[in-house]
């Protein structure tokens, strides 16, 4: 799994870096069965929305998980950065389980979605 992080008027600090790749690093376990087929783009956008304002919703965080045939995406904004990056994650890990619960036949474990095998 690849993970780009991108930084927006923000300083893309050792220790947020480390944070996001963590935090986005755990998705991996739910992406197993398209990593077979080729590798998993990930694609994070820290950024901070404006720099006059300094409180309220002033952090905002974006992520994109590209498998074949499907892109996850979500979107959150928060007054701290590492929150703002939490509940995408949320988000992108409840994307991808209702994903793969609509494709997967639940009486026999069996993928329904057309570009698996």
């Amino acid at each position: 799994m690849n993970i780009n992080i991108k930084a927006t008027q923000v300083d893309l600090t050792p220790a947020l870096k480390e944070y996001v790749e963590e935090k986005f690093g755990s998705l991996a376990k739910f992406l197993k069965r398209w990593e077979a087929e080729s590798p998993v783009e990930v694609w994070v956008e820290v950024a901070r929305t404006t720099r006059h304002h300094h409180k309220g919703e002033v952090f905002r965080a974006e992520g994109d998980v590209k498998v074949p045939g499907y892109i996850f995406r979500a979107t959150e904004e928060d007054s701290d950065i590492r929150s703002a990056v939490d509940r995408v994650r949320d988000k992108l890990q409840a994307e991808i389980v209702k994903y793969k619960e609509m494709h997967t036949d639940s009486k026999r474990g069996v993928s329904t979605d057309p570009g698996q095998k």
